[in-house]
């Protein structure tokens, strides 16, 4: 499920989403303009609302994203 592996392909687990999320934030975005933007780039079909919530979950839990007033922004930005 986080990793790639046998039966699950690396776009599909919540690092490989993480990593599509991760590219899509040059600058903050809400999670809603990151939802939007990720169906834009990799089409609608790619990931559930359900499995872009858990790697944005993923990314919070290991310190890659903060949520500030609303606005999710890459970690590395304080």
């Amino acid at each position: 499920m986080i990793l790639p592996g046998k039966h699950l392909r690396s776009s599909r687990s919540l690092l490989g989403v993480g990593a599509d999320i991760l590219a899509l934030l040059p600058e903050p975005r809400t999670p809603s303009e990151l939802w939007e933007r990720l169906r834009l780039t990799t089409g609608p079909s790619h990931v559930s609302f359900d499995w872009f919530v858990l790697s944005l979950s993923f990314l919070y839990a290991v310190g890659a994203v903060e949520l500030r007033n609303g606005v999710v922004s890459a970690g590395s930005e304080r």
